[in-house]
Formats: structure tokens, C-alpha cells, sequence
């Protein structure tokens, strides 16, 4: 059974939960709930947000806790261990999906351009994507996980890549806006029923990658005391 801290699941940020109990993303999305970028805020802000009854999902929540679901709970793992998962489930998954999906879009808005419903413009957006994205891997494989694997948390590199995550969070609400909400046509063809299946799976993906990092990964750096002038945090080298 997954165990969550002891504060009621309403008080917990949308990020514990996720991280904390298994399936709870598959909820979240269900509740259209940003557990990515909004991770922060906790789960009745959320819910009050979007004026949802906080009834069924707690109810959900409070299921999947019953259930023996297995679930790597990767706050109690090595830093080393979870970098080099994110660079295997990740990093080097996104490699894979992004061309592809550039592919695919680009042969749908060719051929269903007169289609009222053809993502017009998803092919840019995906190339813009996979740029950004692209730069955001290198620097954090090139600098920063080199460091946080070696015990080091630089203040400098994680805002950056902290802001750099809220800027993948808007790129993803351009590509629900100009697939509305990734929902295909009902006559869609093959090559477009391709597309939105890896868009769904890129979104899902990239959520999960975002999620690790910003709740569990980077979270040693927030709890880090500061040192020297008020207001600076540690970069670990001094400890």
C-alpha cells in the first residue's frame, strides 16, 4: 500500500500525492488537476480552483491507497538512481518522440489542411518544443546532474531549470489549444489517430519527467539551509 504523510490528503500539495500515491496521476488528469507545474498548491486550492466537489476525488484517492499497487517511492532512493532513470525513461525517450511526432503532424496539416479541425500550426510547435526541450536535457546532463550526483545543489542551475519547467507547462497548454485537448476527429485517418496517441503519451511523459524533478529531485536544494548573505542558499561545496 502506498503510504502519504500524516496531513489529510486536502492539505497535501498536488505534487505529494502524485509522488506519493500510485495512479493519483491518472486522477489528476482525470480532474484536469496540474500536478506538473502546479505541484505546489495543495490539493483543496486545486479543487477550489476549478470548483470541483471535492467528494470523488478523495474518494479516488482513498481507493488507490487500498489498492497493493507496486510503486517506486523514489524519495527514499539515491539521487545517482534517480538521475539515471530520468535519463533512461526520459531524456532519451523524448529523443525518440518528438521527431517522430514532427513527422507524423507535419503529413496530417498537409494533407487535412482544407479540415476545420487540422491542427494547424502543430508542426512548428512541436519543432519549437523539441528545441527548448533539447536544451533544457543538455544543460541538465552537460552541468547540472553531474553536480547533484555529486552532492552538490547550485542554486543558480536549479531556478533555471525550475523556470525552464514552467515554460515546458505552456508549451504543453498551446499543444491542448491547438489539438483541442488532444481529441481527434471522427473520421481522423490513420497518420492523425498515430499523432495524438504519442502526443497524449509525450504529454503524460513530460508531466511525470517535471514532476520528479521539481518535487523529489530538486527538493534537497529547498530544504538546504542558507549560508553567507541572507537570502543565499548553499551550494553544497562548503558542507
Amino acid at each position: 500500500m502506498s503510504s502519504v504523510a500524516v496531513l489529510p490528503l486536502l492539505e497535501q500539495s498536488l505534487g505529494h500525492l502524485a509522488t506519493s500515491i500510485a495512479g493519483a496521476t491518472a486522477v489528476f488528469h482525470q480532474y484536469k488537476l496540474d500536478f506538473c507545474c502546479g505541484g505546489k498548491q495543495s490539493l483543496a486550492d486545486a479543487l477550489a480552483k476549478k470548483q470541483l466537489d471535492p467528494a470523488a476525488v478523495l474518494s479516488a484517492l482513498e481507493q488507490l491507497q487500498q489498492q497493493d499497487i507496486s510503486f517506486t517511492d523514489w524519495r527514499s532512493k539515491p539521487v545517482k538512481e534517480l538521475i539515471a532513470y530520468i535519463l533512461e525513461r526520459f531524456h532519451e525517450r523524448h529523443r525518440r518522440q518528438l521527431p517522430e511526432l514532427i513527422r507524423l503532424a507535419r503529413r496530417v496539416e498537409h494533407v487535412h489542411i482544407d479540415d476545420p479541425q487540422c491542427p494547424t500550426g502543430l508542426t512548428d510547435h512541436l519543432d519549437d518544443m523539441y528545441q527548448e526541450l533539447e536544451s533544457h536535457m543538455m544543460k541538465e546532463e552537460q552541468i547540472l546532474f553531474p553536480m547533484l550526483a555529486g552532492g552538490i545543489y547550485p542554486s543558480g542551475p536549479i531556478s533555471v531549470m525550475e523556470e525552464e519547467h514552467l515554460q515546458h507547462g505552456d508549451a504543453l497548454e498551446v499543444l491542448d489549444k491547438l489539438t483541442n485537448n488532444i481529441t481527434l476527429p471522427a473520421d481522423a485517418c490513420n497518420t492523425w489517430t498515430a499523432l495524438y496517441l504519442g502526443l497524449k503519451e509525450l504529454k503524460e511523459d513530460l508531466m511525470q519527467h517535471i514532476l520528479l524533478e521539481n518535487e523529489i529531485l530538486f527538493v534537497q536544494w529547498h530544504d538546504k539551509p542558507a549560508h553567507g548573505a541572507e537570502g543565499q542558499v548553499c551550494c553544497g561545496s562548503c558542507q
